[in-house]
């Protein structure tokens, strides 16, 4: 298998020239046949993760990602070696909600089984509301409007929504709102995020898989009653933060592979998540 870097715009599409991978990656999205991908057309990956590092944006209240170096050389034995250990708050980077973070008894990490966390995405783009309103809520008609170009949103489709602030990371006064930390950190925040009536939307009337956004919480950043989370998390739906590359991504056409770490009882994981795209889309 041979691939080619695409690594123009600050990400590295995968071009994929034979299809033995493809089919795995299309019975990883069935999730036991509910979904089949034509794996001809799938040629281009995305990915839509940040980094995680010293500079990885994590919530006010936490101390963020600490890599802690252990060995790096040519042991005893003449041959070189290198290991080292991580610790991480189950939320910050590019991170998975699973539903238990705000529904009691709801599923954790573990739990959610990978096609719950894959398959056919949509995208809407709400930057230039967002650009006039850091505090922007992403609203009905937001959704309304989109549906009226791309036609209605598919049932069981993972929506993802891109806000514009990914282009500030690893930045945090301009990402957060704010570079204050612990509570009077959280109380600065701000940032866009999702109406807790629109939540209440996608649920009833779209019935989605998951959603995901490009900045660090499903809420916007003023919210103090986390209401958008509370609504999709008691329906069962987890929900992807601080996402990046949301901006090489069509609206429609692709589908999301999203792989977070499985931790037992988790209420949140680090998460590696790539889109799949055809070779001929953005």
């Amino acid at each position: 298998m041979s691939f080619a870097d695409g690594s123009a715009a600050g990400y590295r599409p995968v071009v994929l020239r034979c299809n033995r991978l493809l089919p795995l990656v299309a019975c990883l999205l069935a999730g036991g046949c509910l979904l089949r991908v034509p794996t001809a057309t799938w040629s281009r990956m995305i990915d839509l993760s940040h980094s995680f590092d010293g500079d990885t944006i994590y919530w006010p209240t936490e101390q963020g990602f600490v890599l802690e170096r252990a060995f790096a050389g040519v042991t005893d034995g003449g041959y070189y070696y290198e290991a080292h250990r991580f610790r991480s708050a189950e939320h910050g980077g590019t991170h998975l909600d699973a539903p238990i973070h705000f529904a009691e008894g709801a599923a954790a990490v573990d739990a959610l089984h990978p096609s719950e966390l894959s398959g056919p995405a949509v995208l809407i783009d709400v930057t230039e509301a967002c650009d006039r309103d850091r505090d922007y809520q992403i609203s009905q008609a937001d959704f309304l409007a989109w549906e009226a170009e791309h036609g209605r949103l598919p049932r069981s489709a993972i929506v993802l929504l891109r806000t514009g602030m990914a282009r500030y990371w690893p930045e945090r006064a301009r990402y957060l709102g704010t570079e204050l930390r612990g509570p009077d950190g959280v109380a600065a925040l701000h940032f866009p995020g999702l109406a807790p009536l629109a939540a209440e939307w996608l649920v009833s009337a779209r019935r989605i898989r998951a959603i995901g956004i490009d900045t660090a919480s499903i809420d916007h950043g003023p919210s103090r009653d986390f209401r958008a989370h509370r609504v999709l998390f008691a329906a069962g739906i987890p929900a992807f933060e601080n996402l990046a590359n949301l901006d090489k991504l069509p609206y429609t056409g692709f589908s999301i592979v999203a792989l977070p770490m499985k931790i037992a009882g988790g209420s949140g994981a680090p998460l590696r998540i790539v889109a799949l795209m055809p070779w001929s889309a953005r």
